[in-house]
């Protein structure tokens, strides 16, 4: 189905069986997983449900060991099956999708996925082609500075999938090209674009939370921040227009790691009470990196429950 197509027959769609899909792109250990787990949960698995993109990859960990390419290229993944099956939820479809086992690399048995009243899709390539970008309603790429995700990289791989330093360090150099032809090239196509980093303004103590940036580009509608932005709040956030790298104007958000924490708390629930839930706490599965809490990540997985849930209405 063309895109366009694809556009029209969704837009005309008014029933229950019209998810809203958000797509969350990035490189390997961007933070993908995170950002989505706190959304699923905040919303609850009776109205969201999550796939990964990479369960399309095309062979296992051990044949992808002869191949001249990686996980990360195109031709290493059923892009053409990924695309049939975005158009299917996209429209209220279930579908039979592949698995691959992150833990174990091995490609096993297949698993039905009725679509919810809210479908993410998060990995590696969910916005590499025009069709699949067609089946979203709001999209989002995570940009971490690369020696950051190389870090986070670095720790994931030695402790949960059982590679040395320099197992991952020398893939990470194996996969680089790739990452510049086809993942990096997908930011340009969101409208959320969020990196968590340092302020490096400031020389912060190294215990020092990350702070967020949240880019917020004009191909969708944003929510209106000023009533958050009180200006006893401006040690958690700010709002500044900017140019983004290919010299678009755009908003970016700027939430703050070192604020105090009660500050940030503050925002939340400012936010969280613009979604339409003054008398429930903000959930407490937001933020969460392990059994520490990350404010930033909280603020901007708060404002992507704003899109899910104001299209949602």
């Amino acid at each position: 189905m063309p895109d366009k197509t694809l556009r029209m027959r969704r837009a005309g769609r008014t029933d229950a069986n019209r998810p809203i899909m958000l797509a969350i792109a990035g490189d390997s250990a961007a933070g993908k997983t995170t950002l989505t787990r706190g959304l699923v949960d905040a919303l609850g698995p009776g109205r969201c449900v999550s796939l990964c993109a990479d369960d399309y990859h095309r062979y296992d960990r051990s044949e992808r060991r002869g191949l001249p390419f990686t996980a990360l290229h195109p031709d290493c993944n059923h892009v053409e099956i990924m695309e049939q099956h975005l158009q299917l939820l996209a429209t209220g479809a279930p579908i039979l999708k592949p698995v691959y086992d992150h833990s174990t690399g091995e490609l096993t048995r297949p698993e039905l996925v009725e679509p919810a009243q809210v479908v993410i899709v998060e990995g590696l390539l969910p916005l590499h082609t025009k069709l699949s970008r067609a089946c979203f309603d709001v999209t989002v790429y995570l940009d971490p500075p690369e020696e950051i995700r190389r870090g986070w990289k670095v720790a994931r791989d030695t402790g949960a999938r059982g590679y040395s330093e320099d197992q991952v360090l020398a893939e990470l150099e194996r996969r680089e090209p790739e990452s510049e032809a086809y993942i990096r090239p997908q930011r340009a196509h969101a409208d959320v674009v969020v990196r968590f980093a340092p302020i490096e303004s400031r020389d912060d103590p190294a215990d020092t939370p990350l702070s967020a940036t949240v880019s917020l580009r004009p191909t969708i509608a944003h929510p209106d921040l000023s009533g958050v932005l009180q200006p006893g709040l401006s040690r958690a956030m700010h709002l500044t227009l900017e140019r983004d790298a290919d010299g678009r104007p755009v908003e970016s958000l700027h939430v703050h790691g070192y604020a105090p924490r009660e500050e940030s708390v503050a925002v939340e629930k400012a936010i969280w009470t613009a979604l339409g839930e003054p008398d429930r706490d903000t959930p407490e599965c937001l933020g969460r990196i392990g059994d520490r809490r990350s404010e930033p990540l909280t603020i901007a997985q708060l404002l992507l429950l704003y899109h899910l849930i104001g299209v949602d209405r």
